[in-house]
Order: C-alpha cells, then sequence, then structure tokens
C-alpha cells in the first residue's frame, strides 16, 4: 500500500518515487493501448494517469457503456501487465479540454443544473454515476493487488469554487464505495487556488508549467509533512482554432526540458507529465476554452507531448528516457517499433447530397412556442435547424438571434442571408479595451408584404470545459425580426454522424455531404489531408474522426489503421464552401 512517512512516499514498505505520464484511453483507440503504454514504460516511467471521462461512459441518462473504446477496466488491467501503477481521476468533472469538462451534455437539460457544488439534482446524478463506476474500480486497486495507487478528488476546483462540503461529500462518496487508497486534490501552484481548491486533511498536489523550484514554493508551506507532487507537469499544450500549432523547439527540448527534469530530481519530487502521449479528440469530443470570447479546441490534442498524436517518438521522448532511466539506474528498456503510416493519395467524393434536403431522414421534429437549446430535445451534439415563417407587412428590417452557440447560418426564403461565428477572435484593441465576444446576431432583410420562411442552421462546436462558462448549452435562445420576438418554430436536431439514412441526390451546394470510396492496409495509419474544404466533419466507415476548419492549424485528420478495411468510405460534411470535391490521404500530420 502506498503510505507517506517523512516527506516521502513507500509503497509495500519500500520508499518510491511517483514518475506518472499522462494518456487518456478515450482518446486513443483502444487496440493501440498497450503499444502507448509499452511506450511509457520504455521511456523509464512506473506509473500512468487517466481521467475518467463520465460523457462517454453515460451518453444518455442511465445507460452506461463500459465496453470497447470505453472500457476502462481493461485499460488498467493493461497497464498492470506492462508493469506501469495507475493514478485514476474520476472527476465527475475533468477539464482535460474535453467536451463539458466531461459532463455529460443531457445535465444541461435542466435550466436549473448548478455544476461542481452541493446543489441536489447534480449531487443525485453523480452519486447514481459514481455508484456505477467505482465497484467496477475497487477489485483494481493496490490494497486489492491492482495497479491503482491513487485517485483523485474533483479536479482543479481551486481554478473554480470553494464549497468544502462538495469536496468532502465527493470524498466521503468513493470511500462508501469502497475506495481505501491514498486520496488527493489537484490545483493551481498559489495558494489562492490550493485554499479554494483542497481539503487540509487529504493530500496536496500541485499543476503548472514551469519550472519546479519555484512552483512547487507554495506547496512546500503549505503541506511541509507531506512528499512533494507535480499532479500536472505540462510539458506541452493544445491547441485552439486561428491559433498556431504549439510545437517547442529542439533546443528547448533538449535544455530547458531536462532542466525541468533535473529539478523534480534535486527536489526528490513526484511528478506526472500531462501530457506524455495527448491523443485525439475524435467525434464532437473537443472541448473549449473562453477567455473573452469563446475558443473552441481542435480534434488533434498532440500537445506537443513526448508521443506525438499517432503515437511516434518525439526530441522529449528521447531526451525524458536518457534523464529518467539515468536517474533511477535504470537500463532503458528496449523500444517498441515506431507507427507505420501509409500513402494512398487523391480520393474523388463522386457522390453529393445536400444537408437540407435531408433534414428528414436525418433529424428528429419537435415544435415549439419558442426556441430552446438542443439539449432540452434530448440532443448531445451536432448540428439544429430552426424554422419558423413570418407574417406581416413589414419595412426594411433585420433577422436577429441572441445566445447563438456556436456557428449559425441564416436563409430566407431558402436564400442565405448571413452566416455568423461565435469563435471570431477579438483584435488586441478589443481585448485591451475589456471587450467581450458576441454570440448574438443581425442581418438586414429588405421590405416584404405577406409571409417569408426563414431557417437558422446552428452548429455547436465543442463546450466551454473550465472555468465559469461551463453551462454552455448549444443552438440559441430567441430569435427577433426588428425588436419583435418570434415565436412558433419546428425544430429540427440533426445529428449529422448518420450519414447511413443520407439520400444522395447529386446536391452540390453546401451545405452538402459528399462521399467517395477507396481502397487502403487496414493495419497502417494515415492522415486526410482535408485543404480542399473549409468547415465541417470527416467520416470513414461510419466513424467520425472530428472537425475540421480552414482556420487552422490543424489541416489534416488522424485515421488510425484499426479503423480501416480494404474497400473503405469517406463521407465529408462540408458546411460553407470546398474548393473541390476531393481529399488526399497521406501519410504525414499537417499541423501548421
Amino acid at each position: 500500500m502506498l503510505e507517506m512517512k517523512n516527506r516521502d512516499f513507500y509503497l509495500n514498505g519500500e520508499r518510491f518515487n511517483i514518475y506518472s505520464g499522462a494518456m487518456h484511453y478515450f482518446r486513443i483507440p483502444h487496440e493501440h493501448w498497450e503499444d502507448r503504454l509499452l511506450k511509457l514504460k520504455a521511456a523509464g516511467f512506473n506509473t500512468v494517469e487517466t481521467y475518467v471521462a463520465w460523457n462517454v461512459h453515460e451518453p444518455k441518462q442511465g445507460e452506461f457503456d463500459f465496453q470497447g473504446q470505453n472500457d476502462i477496466v481493461k485499460f488498467i488491467k493493461t497497464a498492470q501487465e506492462v508493469g506501469l501503477y495507475v493514478i485514476v481521476r474520476p472527476g465527475p468533472y475533468i477539464c482535460a479540454e474535453w467536451d463539458l469538462g466531461g459532463f455529460p451534455a443531457w445535465l444541461l437539460k435542466n435550466d436549473d443544473m448548478l455544476f461542481r457544488c452541493f446543489n441536489e439534482p447534480y449531487i443525485s446524478y453523480v452519486t447514481k454515476y459514481f455508484n456505477v463506476l467505482l465497484p467496477k474500480l475497487v477489485p483494481l486497486l493496490e490494497t486489492h493487488g491492482g495497479p491503482i495507487i491513487m485517485m483523485q478528488i474533483e479536479n482543479e476546483y481551486g481554478s473554480y469554487g470553494s464549497d468544502k462540503k462538495y469536496l468532502r461529500y465527493l470524498r466521503d462518496l468513493l470511500r462508501q464505495n469502497g475506495i481505501d487508497i491514498t486520496l488527493f486534490t489537484s490545483d493551481g501552484e498559489s495558494k489562492f487556488h490550493l485554499s479554494g481548491g483542497s481539503l487540509p486533511e487529504e493530500f496536496k498536489v500541485v499543476n503548472f508549467g514551469g519550472y519546479p523550484e519555484e512552483c512547487l514554493h507554495d506547496l512546500r508551506e503549505y503541506q511541509p509533512d507531506k512528499p512533494l507532487m507535480c499532479g500536472e507537469m505540462w510539458c506541452g499544450w493544445f491547441d485552439h482554432f486561428y491559433e498556431k500549432h504549439h510545437h517547442s523547439q529542439e533546443d528547448w527540448s533538449k535544455t530547458a526540458f531536462k532542466k525541468i527534469l533535473g529539478q523534480f530530481f534535486n527536489e526528490n519530487a513526484n511528478f506526472n507529465f500531462y501530457m506524455f502521449h495527448g491523443g485525439t479528440n475524435f467525434g464532437y469530443m473537443a472541448g473549449a476554452n473562453h477567455n473573452s470570447f469563446y475558443m473552441p479546441t481542435t480534434t488533434s490534442y498532440d500537445y506537443d507531448a513526448p508521443l506525438n498524436e499517432y503515437g511516434d517518438y518525439t526530441t522529449k521522448y528521447f531526451v525524458m528516457r536518457e534523464e529518467l532511466c539515468k536517474h533511477r539506474g535504470i537500463e532503458p528498456p528496449a523500444l517498441p517499433p515506431r507507427p507505420k503510416t501509409q500513402k494512398i493519395g487523391k480520393v474523388n467524393l463522386t457522390e453529393s447530397a445536400g444537408l437540407l434536403t435531408n433534414v428528414k431522414n436525418l433529424a428528429e421534429h419537435f415544435s415549439d412556442h419558442i426556441p430552446h437549446y438542443m439539449e432540452r430535445y434530448g440532443q448531445n451534439y451536432g448540428m439544429i435547424l430552426y424554422h419558423t415563417v413570418i407574417e406581416g407587412d413589414y419595412p426594411d428590417t433585420a433577422i436577429a438571434a441572441t445566445g447563438v452557440h456556436d456557428c449559425a447560418w441564416v436563409y430566407v426564403n431558402k436564400e442565405l442571408v448571413g452566416s455568423f461565428n461565435r469563435a471570431k477572435p477579438l483584435t488586441k484593441r478589443q481585448l485591451q479595451k475589456g471587450e467581450e465576444g458576441k454570440d448574438s446576431f443581425s442581418f438586414p432583410i429588405p421590405a416584404f408584404k405577406g409571409k417569408i420562411e426563414v431557417d437558422i442552421l446552428v452548429e455547436g462546436m465543442g463546450r466551454i470545459n473550465f472555468a465559469n462558462h461551463i453551462h454552455d448549452r448549444k443552438g440559441l435562445s430567441n430569435v427577433m425580426i426588428g425588436g419583435q420576438y418570434v415565436y412558433d418554430f419546428d425544430i429540427y436536431t440533426l445529428p449529422v454522424e448518420q450519414t447511413e439514412k443520407i439520400t444522395y441526390d447529386r446536391e452540390k451546394k453546401c451545405p452538402a455531404y459528399f462521399k467517395g470510396s477507396f481502397r487502403a492496409d487496414k493495419k497502417l495509419d494515415c492522415f486526410v489531408d482535408i485543404r480542399n474544404f473549409t468547415k465541417g466533419f470527416v467520416f470513414v466507415n461510419g466513424i467520425n474522426l472530428g472537425r475540421f476548419w480552414n482556420v487552422g492549424p490543424q489541416k489534416s485528420l488522424y485515421l488510425p489503421g484499426v479503423w480501416l478495411k480494404e474497400e473503405n468510405e469517406i463521407v465529408v460534411l462540408e458546411l460553407e464552401n470546398c474548393k473541390e470535391p476531393s481529399v488526399k490521404i497521406t501519410d504525414k500530420l499537417i499541423l501548421k
């Protein structure tokens, strides 16, 4: 059992340092779990850390999934088989640049839902979920012969709140479910974060992206009689759309990275490098931030980590392997093989279908007096279409909407009159003036007498996963003509991944689906170069590879070879326009 004595960890009676790397089972195809864990072990680590994503395990209220890609028990057992201990961070909130910080979207169906505090409706859902999850983990605890040595209470709570009743409830819920190992809280490195997010009676770790000698200072004072530990050492960073790809220079990896490791060793500090292997936000699962304006995260979660998005070695990996093995006095283990990739070339997408003409095939229909967000209608992800008819004798006026999350296309009598993008960055001048990003639009329309049809198509991108904007519902809240509210809507929820229901009619006017096929080696990874397209999703053999957007930095989507067959179907949903209905399938990840 892991114990703490005289500022040191002891495991089974012997001094022990935790040298952990983070990787998330839900971001890695399950066929690759063993490969990635072996590469962690080969770099000199003794522990792997993972979050647990509630939204993948309870996608619908009361319906639980722990199979296949969501088989966390298998992931943990695989870690034990390759010789690693495990740290589990079960949430219920995980941040992680993951949609809604790991909360299931159906929690947002209730307007009065409060997250991350002792709110009875929220607590009741957490309790039901933990009562299913935690018994699965108990046999895997180190006290039961398993590899799990530590488990976290909530996550970086000091960056959000200070409800000690809530934290203690979660702690007690873990204990009541048989979690009898070391528990800890994890927060930013300052006393401010530690004060709000920690419990005096529980072990504390801190998260940072700087040099350990400085960043561990407040933790030393706060917890002088316990081991020093960094719960997240940010050895890279994630990308938002509109940004440049975060990538460390070779010199930094060889010098600063080495210096960071040296300071950890000099301090006899324990650590978890976040991320060791980032992986991919497949499907709809990339989250978002809000820092004066809405900032959605890319599909790639490469993170500039020691092991890149598709599991290949980087300079950081070899620096870490050399320093960690040398410090531990162990011979570097044999390196698992590098991933093999394939170049297939140009794939013409010869069939096409309009999204709007396929609404009845794809959507569930609702009638409502006023518009609501998609969660109210039981929809978690995708797009939503609001249709209404406005009658009257109006001079020149405007169609407007508020609470628009996140991108919208507005049609009057089937003609596009304007589009809106909540993620458009503010200028430096706007930021200096303290302006906030908009979530409303207004587009002029000419005078009319009689009736007009209005259609507003809204795409929900990643939900905000951090701080106080996490109640991030998708769709819109109000529609107006001039200053008058509009009523009576036909609403269509569009889970756009149901590509098997599309009727292909050669419609190329966007938004539209474009379909093609290609042959491949079903064992080799590749990447879909989407630079002919503007904004949308890619589906291969019915699997949603994730979002793309030509605002950068991501120019290709990772396609794991384990998802390929000899003959493969590819469908691109383009929401705005394309240069040419074709993609290139290449052997290189394109991040610019």
